[in-house]
């Protein structure tokens, strides 16, 4: 189902987006020195000479951030540039000690890749990528609005981040948001980045602009910041083009600018105006050396990329049968998936994806438990949904074993033995019910044979409140057609 869209109430104007994402790599350690990079709530602990600019120190390129680097190049259909240069780019802020980012510039790790997303209506259509370069992150600021003081955390400086720039090839909020999703899935398959918005490992720079579909030259553009969700995003992109063609219609220019979202107020504010490119004074970085990517590096890590999402797309529908909706879903959450095939290896039963997508996820967002907590492990579920498929029980008893299973763990077949649940599947046990409740309800049969097709429910109902619960629907229904009609 097609989402609506604010360009829906103005079809003379069309949009361009292009994506600048700061993917924030899961190494050990940090980029150019040994500190830790794992993340903390104590500021300032996770920090040496190097990373805070100390002078006379001297940066050193952690090997695995560039092995890191090139997995997302092969990820993302990339050319990594044989060799590449490291740059400074300066700026003034109290979370950069230094006073400049030891980034890259005129000669990036890579360029022209491609990511595919699905549009919509099913088709296939590939974002263009500029170029990835590999950067240190600066440090944080945080301000109390109590005692009007700021405090800086040096903890995230020298933080080894990627940066991939897409074209401006991004035509709705749907794409922006099927872009992001693959990507993050991308770098979460090749196992380099956690992908987790919410503490800023995977943070997307959104720059709008409109213009009129007539017009072969692009818009103003605005850039929207650090968006970290999914949700947000989209809202931030339909009052971005809201704003922007109100202003073209109104006679208005539009100014570029930097804006933050404000999700409560669901607008954007403006943070400060780029009538011209900042100048950044970028000269190549004295301190480290010309970065030679080798042949065989590549080769290597090539040879030894786990599965990538569209292949594993692929393969979770032929090999279980699911369908590509399913698989999507699945593909959005990896622990959701590491579950599902943790369980698929337990039972061959199709109905495991509807257990999983429907009752075990929403027993998660109700109960605030994660995978790993929840009772319900992945061997646990695939013996109920076992039972099922093979007649032992029903569905109406599987749901009450199910919840059983969420507050004590138990086995499914223990407790199907603890309560009596074994489902009753002899037609000759369930035809004398049957033929008691017919008789026992002459007037509802007249009504039912006089065209009253609702009422069958009636006679399922009382076949099921005879049998305790346990009887076979499937039996049921074909006694109570014999001897209905």
């Amino acid at each position: 189902m097609a989402e609506n869209s604010i360009l829906d109430s103005y079809p003379d104007y069309r949009i361009d987006i292009g994506m600048e994402v700061h993917v924030q790599l899961n190494t050990k350690t940090k980029i150019f020195c040994g500190c830790s990079n794992a993340q903390t709530e104590t500021p300032n602990t996770h920090i040496c000479q190097i990373c805070t600019g100390h002078p006379g120190t001297l940066p050193v390129l952690n090997e695995e951030v560039l092995n890191s680097a090139i997995k997302a190049a092969l990820g993302t259909n990339s050319e990594i540039a044989p060799y590449s240069i490291f740059a400074r780019k300066h700026y003034f802020y109290p979370d950069l000690p230094k006073g400049y980012q030891t980034t890259q510039d005129k000669d990036p790790f890579c360029a022209n890749g491609y990511i595919p997303i699905t549009l919509e209506d099913g088709t296939e259509k590939n974002i263009r990528l500029i170029r990835i370069h590999i950067e240190e992150d600066a440090g944080k600021n945080s301000h109390s609005e109590l005692t009007g003081e700021s405090f800086v955390d040096f903890n995230r400086a020298g933080t080894p981040l990627l940066e991939i720039v897409s074209h401006p090839d991004i035509e709705s909020a749907q794409e922006v948001k099927a872009y992001l999703k693959k990507l993050r899935a991308i770098v979460q398959f090749l196992g380099i980045c956690t992908g987790n918005m919410e503490e800023g490992s995977f943070r997307a720079d959104t720059n709008i602009s409109v213009r009129k579909k007539t017009s072969k030259e692009l818009g103003t553009r605005c850039e929207l910041k650090n968006i970290n969700s999914f949700k947000y995003i989209g809202d931030a992109i339909e009052y971005e083009i809201q704003r922007q063609i109100e202003l073209i219609e109104s006679g208005d220019r539009v100014i570029q600018q930097t804006r933050l979202w404000d999700p409560k107020k669901k607008i954007s504010v403006a943070m400060r105006s780029k009538e011209e490119a900042a100048d950044y004074r970028y000269f190549p970085e004295p301190d480290l050396p010309i970065m030679h990517i080798e042949t065989s590096r590549i080769e290597k890590i090539k040879a030894d990329l786990p599965e990538l999402p569209d292949q594993k797309l692929t393969r979770l529908q032929s090999q279980y049968g699911i369908t590509a909706y399913e698989a999507g879903i699945l593909l959005d959450d990896m622990d959701l998936c590491a579950y599902f095939e943790a369980a698929a290896t337990h039972t061959s039963e199709k109905q495991l994806i509807n257990w999983i997508l429907r009752d075990l996820m929403a027993y998660l967002k109700e109960s605030k438990e994660t995978f790993t907590t929840c009772k319900v492990t992945p061997e646990r579920l695939a013996a109920l949904v076992n039972l099922v498929g093979a007649g032992t029980i029903n569905t109406r008893a599987a749901q009450e074993i199910f919840e059983e299973i969420t507050q004590t763990g138990k086995n499914p077949a223990d407790i199907v033995k603890e309560k009596g649940l074994e489902q009753i599947g002899d037609s000759s046990e369930l035809e004398i019910i049957v033929k008691e409740i017919i008789a026992a309800n002459p007037s509802v049969v007249a009504d039912y044979k006089s065209g009253k097709d609702r009422l069958f429910g009636f006679f399922v109902g009382q076949a099921m409140q005879k049998t305790k619960g346990k009887g076979n629907p499937a039996v049921i229904n074909e006694l109570l057609k014999k001897y209905l009609n």
